[in-house]
């Protein structure tokens, strides 16, 4: 098998901690990184050091004079996404670019039509859509072990504040535009990215951050014959954590990236109980309140991985073959902009101030 000739553009903690974990892991049997850029030069000295023989630049536009570049990483500050991946389509380069794609629907438009005109390829690193635990709650869904699920809630809480650049609105960050595209991308997922789905509420706000932009978020997303979808990104809540939970009309199901829990309702264990108009009462004529012990089905277990690395290699795997053998990706660029709708329509709808 060939390896791609990589160049990757950022050296941050995405660029380094996430992305070149997976490069110089035994998952990566894909690619060679050849490149890369960062305008610090002590992390340029690092990436010499755990990238023996790659070249470094200061800047990306150094790139464009080398011939042998078969993928561009573009994990620059978030800010920074829409135009530099519009000009490395543009120099005929296909890229993967860190998310938030962009900042606007506009922005991932046009750069999805750049990368057709030029006939490359454009991939978002949405890696959360492999995570084990989205895929095993997705399925348990499309399987009616819950029955008909009436409503899905996503939370990405902790206790915690920050004091970064993504924390400026400036620099296109906040948790909306940040930790946003994982929960929100899962929710649009479990709607099966239905195009009639709609933003029926939303609130942005600031809590314990220094800077300007939001780090609580509640979104409602709504679709025709589909659950309601229930998001909250928030740094003032220390007890939900990272959780997915499923409401059906036979049960429910709790999951963190880490393990799972399903208590359900069997078929036939409980059978049904005909309405009782009057009041009810015991033996002996008094009023009691209407309850029974269901016979219920409880199962759990532990996930193996997550999205930072059967998520990442499986995302990379699948952009291996899509440039190499046109195979198409499960996680598309399309579905990375109507994320980014939805990110964009929240923001609309609650302005916050701009301090910086």
């Amino acid at each position: 098998m060939k390896k791609l000739n990589l160049a990757i553009i950022g050296q941050g903690r995405s660029g380094k901690d996430i992305h070149g974990k997976y490069y110089r892991s035994d998952d990566n049997q894909f690619y060679n990184v050849k490149y890369v850029v960062d305008a610090d030069a002590f992390r340029r000295k690092v990436s010499e050091e755990i990238y023996p023989g790659c070249r470094t630049f200061a800047s990306y536009q150094e790139l464009y004079a080398l011939e042998d570049i078969d993928l561009v990483v573009n994990a620059t500050y978030s800010e920074m996404h829409y135009a530099i991946t519009k000009d490395l389509l543009l120099h005929g380069l296909n890229v993967l670019v860190e998310k938030p794609f962009a900042r606007s629907r506009y922005e991932c438009d046009e750069l999805m039509k750049i990368a057709a005109e030029q006939g490359v390829t454009l991939a978002v690193f949405q890696q959360t859509f492999f995570a084990p635990f989205y895929q095993f709650v997705y399925d348990v869904m499309q399987s009616g072990k819950l029955g008909e699920v009436k409503q899905v809630n996503i939370r990405y809480n902790g206790l915690s504040r920050r004091w970064d650049w993504q924390t400026l609105q400036k620099k296109c960050a906040g948790s909306t535009y940040n930790t946003g595209p994982h929960p929100i991308g899962m929710g649009l997922g479990f709607l099966d990215f239905d195009k009639n789905t709609r933003v029926v509420y939303s609130k942005l706000d600031t809590a314990l951050t220094s800077g300007d932009a939001d780090d609580y978020a509640k979104i409602l997303l709504a679709a025709p014959g589909k659950p309601l979808v229930d998001i909250e990104i928030s740094a003032m809540d220390a007890y939900s954590g990272y959780t997915l939970k499923l409401q059906g009309t036979k049960g429910t199901l709790k999951a963190t990236p880490k393990a799972y829990e399903i208590t359900y309702l069997r078929d036939g264990d409980n059978p049904p109980r005909p309405v009782i108009e009057t009041f009810l009462k015991d033996d002996d004529g008094n009023p009691i309140y209407c309850s029974e012990k269901l016979v219920k089905q409880v199962e759990g277990d532990k996930f193996n991985g997550s999205a930072f690395d059967i998520g990442t290699a499986t995302l990379y795997k699948q952009l291996y073959y899509k440039i190499t053998e046109q195979i198409p990706m499960t996680v598309t660029a399309e579905m990375a902009a109507d994320v980014i709708s939805v990110i964009e329509t929240v923001h609309a709808q609650n302005p916050l101030p701009l301090k910086y």
